[in-house]
């Protein structure tokens, strides 16, 4: 599957100590665009529909050892019917013997060849894991993304409600900072989302009065961390004297960000309330449903308000 997003071979190749056996240019001038993988076994035995040519091809020890079983000539012709189709890139794992027709072929239609040391599937997995990442459809949102005990908290707000002076304190308190003022969320699977910061701005924070701070250099190296799960989403607004808030907490709210659905909390803000606790506290209680408790039907099920704590539907959660 191909999306408008890409990431370089010369990327993948560091990342996962690929050597380069064969390519026709700079590495950094080959791109991906496809995040799905190809152990062309079948291919190799003559079966070409559906294959489809974006995707990088692994072989590994089957597919190395078919190919060993041919002949020259009817070698020649698998791996030249194979090249002629141009996948991205060829990867040989196992660092397995490269065949002297398939770099034969490689340079003849400009196909890269890289070879790994690590078995087939390890591999694969591996750069799926990364290329889910890489590839993944994102958006960038105005807010701060923090973790407080282990959950990702996103929050969002109108400009000046407080969401960096709040992500300060929760910084001093022990947990930690990943994204201020843009938060880079980017859609890994159908269940998870993953923040990080705009590398040109990661690690700053702009306090109004105070000014732009750098927050590892001033709280360390452990009140910072590159990217985080979005666990939860708490929307911070000015206390409206006309607004109803949510006291109890049964119904499960929810905001849909790239198609999914995260658990979220609308929190109102007046002097005297202490949002960092408000926000850990809301942390613990987020993980404690994932968990399948809920406070708030144990209390009603006490006072006889519902026959069954669990009464409530809470499988929503249960994907968080």
């Amino acid at each position: 599957m191909s999306n408008n997003f890409s990431v370089s071979f010369e990327k993948i190749a560091k990342e996962l100590s690929l050597e380069t056996i064969y390519a026709p240019c700079e590495l950094s001038q080959i791109s991906v665009t496809c995040a799905d993988l190809n152990r062309p076994g079948i291919q190799l035995a003559g079966f070409y529909d559906f294959f489809d040519q974006d995707r990088i091809q692994i072989l590994g020890k089957a597919e190395i050892g078919y190919l060993e079983l041919f002949k020259q000539e009817k070698l020649a012709k698998r791996l030249d019917k194979f090249f002629s189709l141009k996948p991205p890139a060829v990867i040989i794992a196992r660092e397995l013997d490269v065949l002297p027709q398939m770099i034969e072929c490689a340079v003849k239609y400009g196909v890269p060849l890289l070879r790994t040391a690590d078995a087939t599937t390890s591999f694969s997995s591996a750069l799926a894991a990364m290329l889910n990442i890489e590839l993944a459809p994102r958006i960038t949102r105005h807010g701060v993304l923090v973790e407080v005990y282990g959950e990702g908290i996103l929050l969002l707000g109108e400009s000046g409600v407080g969401k960096s002076e709040t992500a300060i304190e929760l910084v001093k308190r022990g947990h930690r900072l990943i994204a201020d003022d843009a938060v880079e969320i980017r859609r890994v699977s159908s269940r998870s989302l993953v923040g990080t910061s705009p590398e040109n701005i990661r690690h700053f924070v702009e306090l109004r009065g105070v000014g732009i701070i750098n927050a590892r250099r001033i709280f360390g190296m452990g009140a910072v961390k590159v990217t985080e799960k979005i666990d939860m989403v708490i929307q911070l607004e000015p206390w409206d004297t006309n607004k109803v808030y949510d006291r109890m907490g049964m119904e499960n709210e929810h905001t849909e960000i790239l198609g999914n659905k995260v658990p979220s909390l609308t929190i109102p803000v007046k002097p005297g309330r202490n949002l960092a606790v408000i926000i850990e506290v809301a942390a613990m209680n987020n993980r404690q449903k994932k968990m399948g408790y809920n406070a708030a039907q144990e209390l009603l099920h006490k006072l006889g308000m519902i026959e069954d704590a669990k009464s409530v539907e809470s499988s929503e959660w249960d994907a968080f």
